[in-house]
Protein backbone atom coordinates (compact mmCIF):
# COMPACT_ATOMS: atom_id res chain seq x y z
CA UNK A 1 0.00 0.00 0.00
CA UNK A 2 1.42 3.39 -1.00
CA UNK A 3 1.29 5.80 1.96
CA UNK A 4 3.15 8.59 0.14
CA UNK A 5 0.15 10.90 0.40
CA UNK A 6 -0.23 10.30 4.14
CA UNK A 7 -0.35 13.39 6.31
CA UNK A 8 1.72 12.20 9.27
CA UNK A 9 5.14 10.72 9.91
CA UNK A 10 3.80 7.68 11.74
CA UNK A 11 7.26 6.77 13.03
CA UNK A 12 6.97 9.57 15.59
CA UNK A 13 4.40 9.86 18.38
CA UNK A 14 2.02 12.80 18.23
CA UNK A 15 2.66 15.72 20.56
CA UNK A 16 0.36 15.95 23.55
CA UNK A 17 -0.98 19.38 24.42
CA UNK A 18 -1.36 20.38 28.09
CA UNK A 19 -5.10 19.75 27.84
CA UNK A 20 -5.05 16.51 25.86
CA UNK A 21 -6.07 14.37 28.85
CA UNK A 22 -8.99 16.69 29.64
CA UNK A 23 -10.68 16.47 26.24
CA UNK A 24 -13.01 13.49 25.90
CA UNK A 25 -14.03 12.24 22.47
CA UNK A 26 -17.47 10.63 22.18
CA UNK A 27 -18.11 8.83 18.88
CA UNK A 28 -20.11 5.85 17.61
CA UNK A 29 -18.86 2.27 18.20
CA UNK A 30 -18.58 1.83 14.42
CA UNK A 31 -16.27 4.83 14.14
CA UNK A 32 -14.27 3.66 17.15
CA UNK A 33 -13.64 0.39 15.30
CA UNK A 34 -12.61 2.14 12.09
CA UNK A 35 -10.14 4.37 13.93
CA UNK A 36 -8.76 1.46 15.99
CA UNK A 37 -8.10 -0.48 12.80
CA UNK A 38 -6.35 2.55 11.28
CA UNK A 39 -4.11 3.07 14.30
CA UNK A 40 -3.17 -0.63 14.32
CA UNK A 41 -2.09 -0.38 10.67
CA UNK A 42 -0.31 3.00 11.09
CA UNK A 43 -2.81 4.63 8.74
CA UNK A 44 -2.88 8.35 9.51
CA UNK A 45 -6.10 9.44 11.19
CA UNK A 46 -6.72 12.30 13.59
CA UNK A 47 -5.99 11.86 17.28
CA UNK A 48 -8.86 11.96 19.79
CA UNK A 49 -8.04 15.54 20.77
CA UNK A 50 -7.75 16.75 17.18
CA UNK A 51 -10.99 15.06 16.14
CA UNK A 52 -12.87 16.49 19.12
CA UNK A 53 -11.60 19.98 18.26
CA UNK A 54 -12.68 19.51 14.64
CA UNK A 55 -16.17 18.42 15.68
CA UNK A 56 -16.57 21.32 18.10
CA UNK A 57 -15.57 23.82 15.41
CA UNK A 58 -17.92 22.23 12.86
CA UNK A 59 -20.85 22.23 15.27
CA UNK A 60 -20.12 25.80 16.37
CA UNK A 61 -20.70 27.10 12.85
CA UNK A 62 -23.35 24.45 12.04
CA UNK A 63 -21.43 23.52 8.88
CA UNK A 64 -23.61 22.38 6.00
CA UNK A 65 -21.02 22.08 3.22
CA UNK A 66 -17.64 20.63 4.22
CA UNK A 67 -14.56 20.22 2.03
CA UNK A 68 -11.88 17.81 3.23
CA UNK A 69 -8.46 17.44 1.62
CA UNK A 70 -7.03 14.10 2.72
CA UNK A 71 -9.79 11.51 3.13
CA UNK A 72 -7.56 8.65 4.30
CA UNK A 73 -10.04 5.88 5.17
CA UNK A 74 -12.91 8.25 5.97
CA UNK A 75 -12.74 8.45 9.76
CA UNK A 76 -12.86 12.24 10.07
CA UNK A 77 -15.48 12.51 7.36
CA UNK A 78 -17.75 9.99 9.09
CA UNK A 79 -17.33 11.79 12.42
CA UNK A 80 -18.35 15.10 10.83
CA UNK A 81 -21.38 13.65 9.05
CA UNK A 82 -22.56 11.82 12.16
CA UNK A 83 -22.24 15.00 14.21
CA UNK A 84 -23.97 17.12 11.54
CA UNK A 85 -26.92 15.20 10.04
CA UNK A 86 -27.70 17.99 7.53
CA UNK A 87 -24.12 18.35 6.26
CA UNK A 88 -22.61 17.22 2.97
CA UNK A 89 -18.94 16.25 2.56
CA UNK A 90 -16.74 16.77 -0.49
CA UNK A 91 -13.48 14.93 0.09
CA UNK A 92 -10.27 14.44 -1.91
CA UNK A 93 -7.79 11.58 -1.65
CA UNK A 94 -4.88 10.59 -3.88
CA UNK A 95 -4.21 7.14 -2.43
CA UNK A 96 -6.44 4.64 -4.27
CA UNK A 97 -6.32 2.03 -1.51
CA UNK A 98 -7.36 4.58 1.10
CA UNK A 99 -10.17 5.82 -1.11
CA UNK A 100 -11.62 2.35 -1.73
CA UNK A 101 -11.61 1.65 2.00
CA UNK A 102 -13.15 5.06 2.70
CA UNK A 103 -15.99 4.22 0.28
CA UNK A 104 -16.68 1.02 2.20
CA UNK A 105 -16.56 2.83 5.55
CA UNK A 106 -18.93 5.59 4.41
CA UNK A 107 -21.35 2.88 3.31
CA UNK A 108 -21.05 1.02 6.63
CA UNK A 109 -21.81 4.27 8.46
CA UNK A 110 -24.82 4.93 6.25
CA UNK A 111 -23.58 8.35 5.12
CA UNK A 112 -22.51 7.53 1.55
CA UNK A 113 -25.41 9.51 0.08
CA UNK A 114 -23.98 12.68 1.64
CA UNK A 115 -20.42 12.18 0.37
CA UNK A 116 -18.77 13.21 -2.89
CA UNK A 117 -15.39 11.50 -3.31
CA UNK A 118 -12.68 12.78 -5.63
CA UNK A 119 -9.70 10.59 -6.42
CA UNK A 120 -6.54 12.44 -7.39
CA UNK A 121 -4.22 15.31 -6.58
CA UNK A 122 -5.91 18.21 -4.81
CA UNK A 123 -3.77 20.64 -6.82
CA UNK A 124 -5.58 19.43 -9.95
CA UNK A 125 -9.05 19.02 -8.43
CA UNK A 126 -9.44 22.21 -6.37
CA UNK A 127 -9.34 24.61 -9.38
CA UNK A 128 -12.31 22.79 -10.94
CA UNK A 129 -14.56 22.94 -7.87
CA UNK A 130 -17.38 25.44 -7.49
CA UNK A 131 -19.07 25.63 -4.09
CA UNK A 132 -19.57 27.76 -0.99
CA UNK A 133 -17.98 25.88 1.89
CA UNK A 134 -18.74 26.47 5.54
CA UNK A 135 -15.74 24.43 6.66
CA UNK A 136 -12.53 23.25 4.99
CA UNK A 137 -10.40 20.62 6.72
CA UNK A 138 -6.82 20.28 5.45
CA UNK A 139 -5.23 16.97 6.33
CA UNK A 140 -3.14 16.26 3.24
CA UNK A 141 0.50 16.98 2.28
CA UNK A 142 1.66 19.99 4.30
CA UNK A 143 4.00 21.21 1.58
CA UNK A 144 0.95 21.96 -0.56
CA UNK A 145 -1.06 23.97 1.97
CA UNK A 146 0.22 27.37 0.87
CA UNK A 147 -0.20 26.51 -2.82
CA UNK A 148 -3.82 25.54 -2.27
CA UNK A 149 -4.69 28.67 -0.28
CA UNK A 150 -6.00 30.84 -3.18
CA UNK A 151 -8.42 28.07 -4.18
CA UNK A 152 -9.48 27.45 -0.59
CA UNK A 153 -10.31 31.13 -0.09
CA UNK A 154 -12.35 31.14 -3.29
CA UNK A 155 -14.37 28.12 -2.16
CA UNK A 156 -14.95 29.37 1.40
CA UNK A 157 -17.95 31.53 2.16
CA UNK A 158 -17.71 34.62 4.38
CA UNK A 159 -17.66 33.46 8.00
CA UNK A 160 -16.42 30.03 6.94
CA UNK A 161 -13.46 28.33 8.59
CA UNK A 162 -10.29 26.64 7.31
CA UNK A 163 -8.76 24.14 9.72
CA UNK A 164 -5.20 23.16 8.72
CA UNK A 165 -3.98 20.13 10.68
CA UNK A 166 -0.47 19.20 11.84
CA UNK A 167 0.67 22.78 11.59
CA UNK A 168 3.24 22.46 14.41
CA UNK A 169 4.63 19.06 13.30
CA UNK A 170 6.01 17.51 16.48
CA UNK A 171 7.19 20.90 17.75
CA UNK A 172 9.49 21.45 14.78
CA UNK A 173 7.65 24.52 13.49
CA UNK A 174 7.51 26.49 16.75
CA UNK A 175 11.04 25.53 17.81
CA UNK A 176 10.11 23.18 20.66
CA UNK A 177 12.09 20.39 19.00
CA UNK A 178 15.06 20.48 16.58
CA UNK A 179 14.12 19.99 12.95
CA UNK A 180 15.58 16.83 11.37
CA UNK A 181 17.65 17.78 8.31
CA UNK A 182 15.34 15.83 5.99
CA UNK A 183 12.32 17.77 7.27
CA UNK A 184 13.66 21.31 6.96
CA UNK A 185 11.96 21.99 3.62
CA UNK A 186 8.67 20.65 4.97
CA UNK A 187 8.89 22.96 7.97
CA UNK A 188 9.66 25.93 5.72
CA UNK A 189 6.54 25.23 3.63
CA UNK A 190 4.40 25.06 6.77
CA UNK A 191 5.86 28.36 7.98
CA UNK A 192 5.00 29.86 4.59
CA UNK A 193 1.38 28.79 5.04
CA UNK A 194 1.23 30.24 8.55
CA UNK A 195 2.73 33.52 7.35
CA UNK A 196 0.28 33.64 4.42
CA UNK A 197 -2.87 33.18 6.49
CA UNK A 198 -1.67 35.51 9.24
CA UNK A 199 -0.84 38.32 6.81
CA UNK A 200 -4.03 37.92 4.75
CA UNK A 201 -6.43 40.76 5.50
CA UNK A 202 -9.37 38.56 4.56
CA UNK A 203 -8.57 35.90 7.16
CA UNK A 204 -8.49 35.92 10.94
CA UNK A 205 -6.16 33.16 12.14
CA UNK A 206 -5.32 31.45 15.42
CA UNK A 207 -2.71 28.69 15.84
CA UNK A 208 -4.12 26.20 18.34
CA UNK A 209 -1.92 23.81 20.35
CA UNK A 210 -4.13 20.83 19.57
CA UNK A 211 -2.52 17.47 18.72
CA UNK A 212 0.22 18.38 16.24
CA UNK A 213 -1.15 21.89 15.93
CA UNK A 214 -4.13 23.36 14.08
CA UNK A 215 -4.33 26.66 12.19
CA UNK A 216 -7.87 28.04 12.48
CA UNK A 217 -8.62 30.70 9.83
CA UNK A 218 -11.98 32.48 9.59
CA UNK A 219 -12.87 34.25 6.34
CA UNK A 220 -14.00 37.80 6.97
CA UNK A 221 -16.34 39.94 4.86
CA UNK A 222 -13.26 41.83 3.63
CA UNK A 223 -11.99 38.80 1.71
Amino acid sequence: MDFSYAHNDTSRPERLSRTANLNKLTISPLLEGIRKSAFERSIPVSSDETLQFLLVQARAINAKTILEVGTAIGASGIALLQALPQARLITIEKNKDFLREAEQNFAKAGVEDRVTLFEGDAAEILPSLEMDCDLIFLDGPKVQYVKWLPHLKRLLKAGGVILADDILMYGWVNGEEPVPPKRRMLVEHIKEYIAAVQSDGGLLTYIADIGNGMAVSVKTDEC
